[in-house]
């Protein structure tokens, strides 16, 4: 760990957020969201819909297109009381999360339990309706995994797929600062439009704004598109309690990202903009694996730990087309068409960008991790921007407005 940004102390990037400042629910329309515009330090506003008319030519946009699962799971228990499973990532043999999700009774995941000390042991049961189908779901708790619990869930009709069961005895987790219960508008309007693979436990807000006319309209300005997928796990809503943030530690999610992916990051020639800080995460991570196998392609299982990119002399990094290139050759070595990894990355003040350029964000709660990646990008001037937007009337948060930064 660097010790400079190892000892950044997290009240620096505390601010004032008054509860009527944060967004309950998403507007009537996507893409009529306030954008905040950070360019070189200069503030000023529009609407997402014109999000065109404020970004550089030739600009290879990254969405996320993980999708989010009802990953909470009400129990009632006999006497009444109700046990909550937050399901958080598959176990056992099957850790893949597309594979997890295609797959029939019994499954093991690891979860979050609620009401945990009123669940001494036992089979918790749950009547669903699957489409027409009456199923019984079952849980029974296996063992104790630190804050966690690893949770076996089985049903009576097996060959129905775990996603298809979640989504019909599952309930969207919406962030706890929302403060209500998820409503019939949730189910649509906390995914993205780029959602297409099933893992994350919260939304990649940023990509919330978009719609289908925005982004005809920046394909038709000339702009690009790629894809990757995070799959965004319950550490994103994990407050940062110790004093430094050298002690805080980042959670593991797990990051799928394709051949042509690779290849456009490769071969672009214009400003890679993230939308949202889990496509940055995703991008920068690449770079770093790339780095690890220049010298070892014998890799099986590819992990970036979080303070893996503060140990190296910017000046003798390699290029990000270098390192890019070298992720296309364990690829073909090992004959896969898309790289699986795993990434606890903590981009923070300090932090070496390697890729992105610009970022799509929503505006973020005080003292978080993702404030420190804000300010790894532009510097103290994230503290103009939130207070020039509290000064506004934007509205924060997850259904909040947008910002686009570009330092």
């Amino acid at each position: 760990m660097n010790e400079t940004v190892g000892a950044i102390r997290i009240e620096a990037f505390d601010y004032p957020l008054p509860d009527e400042m944060i967004a309950k629910y998403p507007l009537p329309e996507r893409d009529q969201s306030k954008l905040l515009i950070s360019k070189r330090g200069t503030l000023t506003e529009d609407r997402f819909f014109r999000l065109g008319d404020h970004l550089p030519g030739k600009a290879l946009l990254v969405s996320n297109e993980t999708r989010v699962i009802h990953a909470r799971l009400l129990f009632q228990k006999p006497g009444g009381a109700l046990i909550e499973l937050f399901c958080l990532e598959p176990l056992g043999a099957i850790s893949d999360f597309q594979l997890a999700f295609s797959a029939p009774s019994p499954v093991h995941w690891q979860c979050l339990v609620g009401n945990s000390k009123r669940w001494k042991g036992g089979r918790l049961e749950s009547r669903v309706l699957v489409g027409e189908t009456p199923v019984v779901l079952a849980a029974e708790r296996i063992c104790n995994r630190g804050s966690y619990s690893e949770i076996a869930f089985s049903w009576s009709v097996p060959e129905i797929p775990f996603a298809q069961l979640l989504e019909s005895a599952g309930q969207v987790p919406l962030p706890p600062y929302l403060n209500r219960a998820p409503e019939a508008i949730d189910n649509t309007r906390y995914q993205t439009v780029f959602a297409k693979h099933d893992g994350s436990v919260a939304a990649p807000t940023a990509g919330l704004h978009f719609t289908g006319p925005v982004i005809e309209q920046l394909k038709a300005k000339g702009m690009h598109f790629a894809q990757v997928t995070l799959h965004v796990g319950a550490g994103t809503f994990r407050p940062v309690t110790s004093t430094h943030i050298g002690a805080h530690e980042m959670h593991a999610e797990h990051m799928v990202v394709g051949k042509q992916t690779i290849r456009q990051l490769m071969n672009h020639d214009g400003p890679v903009i993230a939308i949202g800080t889990t496509s940055m995460r995703t991008l920068e991570s690449l770079y770093w694996i790339g780095l690890m196998l220049e010298h070892n392609k014998a890799f099986r299982e590819l992990h970036l730990s979080q303070w893996f990119p503060y140990g190296h002399d910017p000046e003798h990094l390699q290029e990000t087309a270098t390192a890019m290139s070298h992720i296309l050759e364990y690829l073909d070595i090992h004959q896969l068409d898309q790289l699986s990894a795993s990434t606890a990355i903590m981009v923070a003040p300090g932090y070496p960008f390697r890729v992105v350029k610009g970022l799509i964000t929503n505006f973020h709660q005080p003292k978080s991790t993702l404030l420190l990646l804000v300010s790894a990008l532009i510097g103290d001037h994230w503290r103009e921007a939130y207070a020039y937007a509290l000064n506004n009337n934007f509205r924060f948060l997850s259904y909040g407005d947008s910002c686009l930064f570009m330092p």
